[in-house]
């Protein structure tokens, strides 16, 4: 008899995508945003007469350019709710809360923030609720702590707005983040596991015999499986590239800097890999490369020159 064997294992990494996107606002959203800082709630009336809170610059009917501004109540309608029982990290609150769409008095649109109550059985369709303000305002939608339970009657309406405040908020940067695990798949995983070794690893579509890599496990032009491996490399050809003159944040790599794609020997396609080890402006087109690991490093650090004349054009043209 003999013994099974222990299956593969399942290679799992937390991963985080962060993007801070700064943007500059136009006279809506900047009269929109200061309001929020003044505990003013500012809408847009569309030219059906709709108003709009939070609000757009176009009409979304007619995509027309709307400026009309109004004031709207900082009491609401709850349209419809969701309950988290179980917040993350930078949500509004720390403590189990409801996800709502508030329809604030004068307004006709809803909006989307956080509701502060006991539980789920103390949240419905149609309950009333108030803006909480944050003690500390900045002109951004946090300004709104979040929605407390209101009993009060539906009261404010509409009234015009001119958008004018001192020192009006002109631009934001928008956090953006993902944090997840990723668990590659056989394919990843060979590749993962041959890099730690020094070695890159594709795989060949059998039907139309291109060597994929990184390898994906099916060809997407032919639609089938790709089993058979194929080691490339570990030189290969610089196809495009692009300087990167702003700093990355948690990269220690002094800019300006290159990132290239890269087709090695014998691949398909092209990966894309830091140039090092050459003057920025130096690298080009058709540069031979070659990959530079650091000790103990389960991939290439980046990719210096072979020394090798530039390959033809002709020779990678199908790759760029």
């Amino acid at each position: 008899m003999t013994a099974a064997a222990s299956p593969p294992e399942v290679l799992r990494a937390p991963l985080v995508v962060e993007f801070p996107f700064t943007r500059s606002l136009g006279p809506v959203q900047s009269a929109f945003l200061t309001g929020l800082r003044e505990r003013v709630v500012l809408g847009v009336r569309t030219t059906e007469g709709t108003v709009m809170v939070p609000p757009v610059e176009y009409d979304p009917v007619t995509a027309e350019e709307i400026r009309e501004l109004v004031e709207v109540g900082a009491t609401g309608t709850v349209t419809t709710w969701a309950w988290n029982g179980a917040p993350r990290a930078n949500q509004p609150l720390a403590t189990p809360f409801a996800w709502v769409l508030v329809r604030l008095d004068g307004a006709d649109t809803a909006i989307l923030h956080a509701l502060d109550a006991a539980g789920p059985e103390a949240v419905h369709t149609g309950m009333r609720v108030r803006i909480r303000w944050a003690e500390e305002r900045t002109g951004a939608i946090t300004d709104i702590a979040c929605f407390e339970p209101h009993d009060g009657p539906e009261a404010a309406q509409a009234t015009p707005h001119d958008g004018q405040f001192a020192d009006a908020v002109t631009g934001i940067v928008a956090e953006a983040r993902l944090d997840y695990t990723y668990s590659p798949g056989r394919s990843q995983t060979a590749y993962i596991n041959a890099l730690a070794e020094h070695r890159t690893v594709g795989e060949r579509c059998p039907s139309c015999h291109k060597v994929y890599v990184p390898p994906r496990g099916a060809c997407p032009t032919c639609g089938v499986a790709t089993t058979d491996q194929v080691e490339v490399g570990p030189a290969g050809t610089v196809t495009t590239y692009c300087i990167v003159n702003i700093k990355a944040k948690n990269l220690d790599i002094e800019v300006p800097y290159v990132y290239a794609h890269i087709a090695l020997d014998g691949a398909d396609l092209a990966l894309h890999g830091r140039i090092g080890g050459i003057p920025y402006d130096q690298v080009r087109m058709g540069l031979r490369v070659e990959p530079v690991w650091t000790e103990g490093g389960r991939h290439p650090d980046h990719y210096r020159p072979t020394g090798e004349p530039d390959a033809d054009y002709d020779a990678y043209k199908e790759l760029i």
